[in-house]
């Protein structure tokens, strides 16, 4: 599929269409002869822009007039020209490859379709559109898993909106690191990711407006929560899905209780994982009615479990992606303050983006520092509202 992008303020509400709006993956948005409505999605569009399929550019069909003239002139047969393709492909086609861990415009493609996808998952074409996404998420996060967890574990501690969404793709990165580090095999991986950005997929909309409440959920409101959190797996069975690892991991997730992992089934197994995850996940980021825990104190309500007891698959996950993960906010010894950019070789040495100086002014730069030095080692894990600075997470991408 030959795309071309559209500049942003190239279209305005209000346009009826003379070609289909799509995004950088080729999804239809808005079909030809459409009127573009007054909503979230097209606002977004005038901003960065969108993609429209190469023939059906003015450009295209000026060629293909040209062809079809030469054809005639040359004493073509009538057939021939009515199959003629025009001779054109502009240099402006983007190539379907890998997309870039920096490509903020990418990213919040993504980042809108996984919303759409679980709020509204329809049985036509959910298990082909989240194997799409899922793809593309895990793509970005061979190309470079730090980076992720960077833009992620940084996102979902600074804002509550598309919570959901966001929610889902760091539970699925944190998946992918906790698989790499316990060794389990592709089975386990592949089922134990797809659980955990699909697990809250009942409860997609009720999160995002319960995340909005200016107060703190009633016991009902949390009762309501978990049941229809519960008809996740049923509810995946209807859109299409049919891997049983998967859909009992979800069964499972809030029964697999503490303990060691070894004697249980692998799908109890994978559930306890996956608990843990979520609730790491869920530490981190804010709602509305109280703010994100620092990284460290996340750390320890999963490292300890239910009995308040060391809890394997809590410590599992810490050695997966550190004390102080990627986009994580850190005080150094030297009294300088900074984003976690890498994880390191141990789980409290991280590489860290320090962008308030020793004095308290803010870098000109983000300034890697080595925390294995006296002098740069953590001193303390922040919450992200103590950090009063607005950050420039481009400027930190540049640092891989």
């Amino acid at each position: 599929m030959d795309l071309i992008p559209i500049p942003p303020h190239s279209i305005r509400i209000g346009q009826v269409l003379g070609f289909s709006l799509r995004d950088s993956s080729g999804k239809l948005l808005f079909a030809s002869g459409q009127v573009l409505p007054n909503t979230p999605l097209v606002h977004l569009l005038i901003e960065r822009g969108a993609f429209v399929l190469a023939h059906e550019t003015k450009e295209y069909q000026k060629a293909l007039a040209h062809k079809m003239d030469t054809m005639m002139h040359q004493g073509a047969t009538l057939g021939s020209i009515a199959g003629a393709k025009a001779d054109y492909r502009p240099e402006a086609i983007v190539k379907r490859s890998p997309p870039s861990f920096s490509d903020q415009a990418a990213w919040a493609d993504l980042l809108l379709h996984v919303h759409s996808l679980l709020r509204e998952p329809k049985p036509e074409d959910f298990a082909t559109r989240f194997e799409h996404h899922y793809q593309e998420m895990m793509a970005r996060v061979q190309q470079n898993a730090d980076a992720m967890l960077m833009r992620l574990v940084f996102d979902v501690s600074h804002e509550y909106q598309q919570y959901s969404a966001k929610h889902g793709l760091l539970c699925l990165l944190l998946a992918e690191l906790c698989c790499r580090h316990m060794g389990w095999r592709e089975e386990w991986r592949a089922s134990l990711t797809r659980a955990a950005l699909s697990m809250n997929i009942a409860i997609s909309e009720l999160q995002d407006r319960l995340c909005a409440r200016d107060d703190a959920l009633t016991d009902a409101q949390r009762d309501e929560v978990r049941q229809r959190a519960a008809t996740a797996p049923q509810l995946l069975r209807t859109l299409g899905i049919q891997d049983e690892l998967w859909l009992q991991t979800l069964m499972l997730r809030h029964e697999a209780g503490p303990g060691p992992l070894a004697g249980r089934g692998g799908a109890e197994q994978l559930a306890r994982m996956l608990r843990r995850i979520d609730i790491f996940a869920a530490r981190l980021s804010p709602r509305r009615s109280r703010k994100a825990m620092s990284a460290a104190a996340a750390a320890r309500a999963v490292y300890l479990d239910e009995l308040q007891k060391p809890d394997e698959a809590g410590a599992a996950l810490i050695k997966a992606v550190g004390l102080y993960p990627p986009g994580s906010l850190v005080r150094l010894a030297n009294n300088e303050m900074g984003v976690v950019a890498k994880r390191g070789h141990s789980a409290n040495e991280p590489l860290v983006a320090a962008l308030i100086g020793k004095s308290g002014n803010p870098l000109s730069e983000p300034v890697p520092r080595d925390t294995r030095l006296a002098a740069q080692a953590v001193a303390a894990s922040l919450a992200p509202h103590e950090l009063k600075l607005l950050v420039n997470m481009e400027r930190l991408l540049k640092l891989y």
